[in-house]
């Protein structure tokens, strides 16, 4: 028992960071049709930055802060220098950009960071709690509350506050949202720099327990595209669900099988998802008059 809730926890809090990793691309997919494969270089500059922030003498919560600042800017510069002048072009188009936007961050990462691992202090140290006989780090508990923080702040923005469904209508529609007088060129910048947030806060959380490094974002965007998948992607809960079973699997995978597979198991769940339900757990079907 006690090694099924180790195995559990270590699933859940892997799998919140890829459900928020998750979310992000559904925010720009939902805003702008793009899959946005630099989505898991914002985990990286969160992660990078408020380590090597902390290294130049700045406490915890102001790295933070500023890493999480710098993630936004970078999203709203993928957003105006590669994606806006764009528009109009075929998906396959928007998403080689995104990759040529991933691979261009990571180059001035290493130039800006370094080629190292690095890990960030435990945010209330690091000694195991031990919960029904499993050792469960404080860490864990950080990330656990940290994206359940985020989605809630998330969807109370987005159904409490005008620009919030300002975000949505855009998402519906946007010839419709421009002819009821919503900027849909700052709506699209907005899911950008939102999405850029989560990811930077993300890897934040999870540094003290993963290391980071200029190229981990790779991971996270292959992880988080899969939870996108198998939940559906342009649904926020299936995002959610997406990443938490993600998680899960590849923990108890690692654990019963070998840990060999464990980056497997979230491609065999797109597999497996797309043979069985093409659009995901919580896609819609779309309609098409003609």
């Amino acid at each position: 028992m006690s090694e099924f809730l180790q195995l559990l926890i270590s699933g859940l809090t892997v799998g919140a960071v890829y459900a928020l990793v998750a979310l992000g691309f559904t925010l720009i997919y939902n805003a702008s049709d793009v899959i946005n494969f630099a989505q898991g270089d914002f985990v990286m500059i969160g992660g990078m930055g408020t380590v090597f922030l902390m290294a130049a003498g700045l406490s915890l919560p102001i790295a933070a802060l500023v890493a999480v600042i710098g993630a936004v800017l970078v999203g709203l510069l993928l957003h105006r220098l590669a994606i806006e002048p764009a528009r109009g072009a075929s998906p396959v188009t928007l998403i080689m950009i995104t990759i040529g936007a991933s691979i261009f961050i990571k180059g001035v990462a290493q130039i800006v960071f370094d080629k190292q691992f690095h890990t960030l202090p435990a945010f209330s140290g690091a000694d195991p709690i031990n919960i029904a006989g499993a050792a469960i780090l404080p860490q864990s508990l950080w990330v656990l509350a940290g994206a359940i923080i985020l989605f809630v702040a998330l969807y109370l923005f987005l159904t409490r506050t005008l620009t919030g469904k300002a975000l949505i209508a855009t998402a519906a529609n946007r010839l419709a949202a421009r002819l009821v007088g919503i900027n849909v060129r700052v709506m699209l910048g907005l899911a950008f720099g939102l999405s850029a947030a989560m990811g930077a806060l993300a890897g934040i959380l999870v540094a003290p327990i993963t290391l980071t490094r200029y190229d981990i974002g790779t991971i996270f965007a292959l992880k988080g595209f899969a939870a996108a998948m198998v939940g559906g992607m342009g649904s926020p809960q299936g995002a959610l669900v997406g990443g938490l079973l993600i998680g899960i699997l590849e923990a108890f995978g690692a654990g019963y099988i070998s840990s060999a597979y464990k980056d497997a198991v979230a491609f065999l769940a797109i597999l497996l998802v797309l043979f069985v339900m093409p659009r995901g757990l919580f896609g819609s079907k779309s309609v098409e008059r003609v």
